[in-house]
C-alpha cells in the first residue's frame, strides 16, 4: 500500500503571513508596557538581539527542510541525524509546548470575549473556539493557511497603524498628557539602559519567549506548494519585519510616552489610539488580541496534529495517527491533540492557578530545548556532507553562528534562573524530560 501523502496547498501568501503571525503574539499588545518598564529603551537592543538569533535559528532549519523537501517535518531529519529517541523526545516536547500554548490562548480567548458579553460564563466561547478551529483543521489544509492570513493580518494592520499614528504625532510634536511627543523621548530619561545592565539582561525572557512558535514555518514546509521557492522568501523577510514590527511599535510608543510614564498594566495600543480620539480603542485591540490568541490557538491545532503524525511515522506513537483524511490532513491526531486540550481547559478551572502557570512557563522553556535541537541536527547534517556540495540556501557563517546560538540559549536558561517567576518552572523542567526518557527506554530500548 502506498504511503498516504500530505496535501502541498498552502500558497506563497499563506506561508509569508504564518511567519510573520509566529513571531507576533499577545505580548506585544498587551505587555509591552511591562516589558519597557522592565529594561527601558534597553528593551530595543533586546529584541534585536534575539530576533537576530532567531534569523539564525531559522536559517539552520530552512537548510535542512531545502536539503530534503520528501520530509515533512523536521522531526524527520532528527530521526535521520540525532535517533530516534531524540526524534521521541523532541517530538512529544513540540506536542506538550503547543498543547499548553493551546490551553493559555483558549482561557485568554474566553476573558477577551467576556469584556464584550460580561454575563456568559467564560468557558462557552472557549468550547465554541475550539470546535470552530478543529472543525475547520479537518476541512482542509488551505482552510488552516486562509484562517492564519487573516488572524496575522489583522496584527501586521495594527501595528502599522500605530506606527503611523506614531509617526503623524512625532512629526506635529502632539501634546499628551506625558508631554509633547519627540524622538528623544526615548533615551531623555534616564539614557538607554535606566534600570542597569540587570534590567536588560532580565528583559531577555520576555523577549524570547515573544518569539516561541516562529518555528512553525518549519511544519508547513511539508504542505507548501513551492517548499523550494516559498521558504527562503520568508525565512529571509524575518529580520525586516522584526525591525519594523517590535522596534517599530516599541520606539513610537516610547516616543509618544517616555518609558517611566507608562502604564504597565495596560496596553500602550489602547492608550495611543484613545489619545488622537478613538473612542472605541480599547474594543479595537480586543479584536487584536482576540485574533492573536485564535491564531495561537489555531496554530497549536494545526502543529500538534502534524506532530502527532510524524511521531506515529517514526513508530514513536499509535499508528492510527498516521492516517490521513479523505482532504488529506491527519485526522485522528488533530481529534486527539483536541481531546487533550479540552481536558486541560476543564483542568484549568479545577486546579489552582498556579499550577496552571508552572505547565504553560515549563512549555515556554522547553522551546529553549527545540531550538538547541533544531540548531544541533543542523551541524550534524553539514558534518554528514562533508566536502559533499549543499545546495545554495545555506546558514551564514557556519559553525560559529551554530556556537553563537547555543551562546544564546544557554544565557536564557540562566536568566530563567535569576527570575522568581520563572525559577520554579526552569528547575521543574527537566522532570519532563526523565519521564520521555524513562518511557523511551521501558516501551522502546527494553524489547
Amino acid at each position: 500500500m502506498e504511503p498516504q501523502e500530505l496535501n502541498r496547498s498552502l500558497k506563497n501568501r499563506h506561508v509569508q503571513l504564518i511567519s510573520i503571525g509566529g513571531a507576533i503574539g499577545t505580548g506585544l499588545f498587551l505587555g509591552a508596557g511591562k516589558s519597557i518598564q522592565l529594561a527601558g529603551p534597553s528593551i530595543l537592543l533586546a529584541y534585536l538581539i534575539t530576533g537576530c538569533i532567531c534569523f539564525l535559528i531559522m536559517r539552520s532549519l530552512g537548510e535542512l527542510l531545502l536539503s530534503n523537501t520528501d520530509k515533512h517535518s523536521f522531526l524527520d531529519f532528527i530521526a535521520e541525524y540525532l535517533g530516534k529517541k531524540w526524534a521521541f523526545l523532541t517530538g512529544w516536547t513540540y506536542w506538550f509546548c503547543w498543547i499548553s500554548i493551546a490551553m493559555a490562548d483558549l482561557t485568554a480567548t474566553g476573558l477577551y470575549v467576556r469584556y464584550w458579553f460580561p454575563q456568559i460564563p467564560q468557558w462557552l466561547p472557549e468550547i465554541i473556539a475550539l470546535v470552530l478551529l478543529v472543525t475547520l483543521n479537518m476541512i482542509a489544509v488551505s482552510l488552516f493557511g486562509e484562517l492564519e492570513f487573516w488572524f496575522a493580518l489583522i496584527k501586521v494592520v495594527a501595528i502599522i497603524a500605530l506606527i503611523i499614528v506614531g509617526a503623524y504625532m512625532i512629526t506635529t510634536h502632539y501634546q499628551t498628557g506625558a508631554g509633547a511627543v519627540k524622538v528623544s523621548n526615548v533615551w531623555n530619561h534616564g539614557g538607554w539602559f535606566p534600570k542597569g545592565i540587570s534590567g536588560f539582561v532580565l528583559s531577555f525572557q520576555m523577549v524570547t519567549f515573544a518569539f516561541a512558535g516562529i518555528e512553525l514555518v518549519g511544519l508547513v514546509a511539508g504542505e507548501t506548494k513551492n517548499p523550494k521557492k516559498v521558504l527562503p522568501k520568508a525565512i529571509n523577510n524575518i529580520p525586516l519585519r522584526i525591525i519594523l514590527f517590535y522596534l517599530g511599535a516599541l520606539f513610537v510608543i516610547m516616543a509618544i510616552y517616555p518609558w517611566n510614564s507608562l502604564n504597565s498594566s495596560e496596553s500602550p495600543f489602547v492608550e495611543v489610539f484613545s489619545d488622537i480620539g478613538i473612542t472605541a480603542a480599547a474594543t479595537v485591540i480586543n479584536v487584536v488580541v482576540l485574533s492573536a490568541a485564535a491564531s495561537a490557538c489555531n496554530s497549536a491545532i494545526y502543529s500538534t496534529g502534524r506532530m502527532l503524525r510524524s511521531l506515529a511515522q517514526e513508530g514513536s506513537a499509535p499508528k492510527s495517527f498516521e492516517k490521513l483524511t479523505k482532504h488529506q490532513v491527519p485526522g485522528n491526531a488533530i481529534f486527539f491533540s483536541a481531546l487533550v486540550v479540552f481536558i486541560a481547559v476543564i483542568l484549568n478551572y479545577l486546579m489552582p492557578s498556579e499550577v496552571f502557570t508552572i505547565v504553560t512557563s515549563v512549555a515556554t522553556t522547553c522551546f529553549l530545548f527545540i531550538w538547541g535541537i533544531l540548531v544541533y541536527t543542523h551541524m550534524k547534517y553539514r558534518k554528514s556532507i562533508l566536502g559533499k556540495q549543499s545546495h545554495s540556501f545555506k546558514m551564514p557563517f557556519y559553525p560559529y553562528s551554530n556556537v553563537l546560538i547555543f551562546a544564546f540559549l544557554l544565557f536564557v536558561a540562566v536568566v530563567l534562573l535569576l527570575s522568581k517567576e520563572t525559577r520554579v518552572p526552569a528547575l521543574v523542567t527537566p522532570v519532563w524530560f526523565i519521564i520521555l526518557w524513562l518511557i523511551y527506554h521501558f516501551k522502546f530500548e527494553r524489547k
